[in-house]
């Protein structure tokens, strides 16, 4: 847990320094090598560490715009992770994703950039699970911002409902995007919206990895033995600003300040120490967690870009075949795919 959790703080602070690459002085989100919205975790390594711990391959994770902690702990290729991130044609989803848009099959994990979405198909997953009379699980991954979805709650119903091997974690870092938590929502402990729903629900009152680590293996023990759902709350912080760029005039310093004395990687490592893990190890499990950030990034600018022609492959409905060729111009023609293209 402790080296998975180095590695996503590691890999976090080193897409900063990718991603501020000619978009200076005067910000551009659309410059430089990793174009577009970046939106960073660091602060809640904890939980997807803690959560992560106790599932296999088989069971499915989603995770919502703020994945690579949770990514990282469910073991997603890193290499394949960081060149979807720069865009590659060898990254997860052939450089079309983004970060927020990650998935792989090979660890059933998937991400989306839309509140709640997660919680409909990991409850799919769950349903899957228990009709083929299997005992793998589902985990979906949410910010506190996302409890008041209707998406999160008809997946706590029908999850309660059909007693699905599922659980729910809400990392609660106290800000949806640029609101304070109590202005968003009408609950202060978001573990609270289990007794609407008959379901356990736990709250973990601070990203302490250990603390994570028994909520979760309580719950993905409960789901996994045909016990139903749980929702797990942890509190988290956030050491950056919403996304990468944010300038975060909403939020006081003093906020800021106390999100950055609180270190649940600092925390790990004194435990570890008073368990007699040595120095010496943990600064082995800090050059390991480094290198492999290093290797990762260093192979993922190596990789090829896509080819422009490559953006209608792997798509719901391809263009007519003229279209790749003529600059889309077969697309305006009435009854081709100008008329249908906000099914694409």
């Amino acid at each position: 847990m402790y080296e998975q959790m180095v590695t996503a703080r590691h890999y976090e602070e080193r897409l900063v320094d990718e991603y501020l690459v000619g978009k200076q002085p005067a910000f551009d989100i659309s410059a430089g090598p990793i174009p577009g919205e970046l939106h960073l975790a660091a602060g809640h390594e904890a939980s997807g560490a803690g959560v992560c711990i106790h599932l296999r391959d088989d069971d499915t994770v989603t995770a919502p715009h703020r994945p690579h902690h949770i990514a990282i702990a469910k073991g997603v290729d890193l290499k394949r992770m960081t060149a979807e991130i720069f865009g590659r044609k060898t990254g997860l989803c052939r450089g079309k994703g983004g970060h927020m848009h990650l998935f792989d099959p090979d660890v059933n994990f998937a991400c989306s950039g839309i509140i709640a979405q997660g919680c409909p198909p990991a409850v799919g997953a769950a349903m899957a699970s228990k009709k083929r009379n299997t005992d793998s699980v589902a985990v979906a991954f949410l910010g506190e911002g996302a409890i008041d979805q209707g998406g999160f709650l008809e997946s706590l119903n029908l999850a309660a409902v059909h007693d699905l091997p599922v659980v729910f974690v809400v990392e609660d870092n106290d800000w949806a995007i640029s609101m304070p938590k109590d202005r968003v929502t009408d609950v202060q402990n978001g573990a609270q919206r289990a007794d609407g729903f008959d379901l356990p629900g736990v709250r973990v009152d601070s990203d302490d990895a250990m603390a994570v680590y028994e909520a979760a293996g309580e719950a993905v023990m409960r789901a996994r033995d045909g016990n139903g759902p749980t929702l797990i709350e942890v509190q988290v912080h956030r050491r950056m600003g919403h996304f990468m760029g944010d300038a975060e005039g909403y939020r006081p310093e003093a906020d800021i300040d106390r999100a950055k004395q609180r270190d649940s990687i600092e925390r790990l490592a004194a435990d570890l120490r008073s368990h007699g893990v040595t120095d010496d190890d943990i600064d082995e499990m800090r050059e390991r967690a480094h290198e492999r950030v290093e290797a990762a990034i260093s192979w993922a600018k190596e990789q090829p870009e896509p080819e422009p022609a490559e953006a209608y492959e792997n798509v719901f409905t391809n263009p007519p075949a003229q279209a790749a060729t003529d600059g889309g111009a077969a697309a305006d023609a009435p009854g081709d795919a100008g008329e249908t293209g906000g099914d694409n």
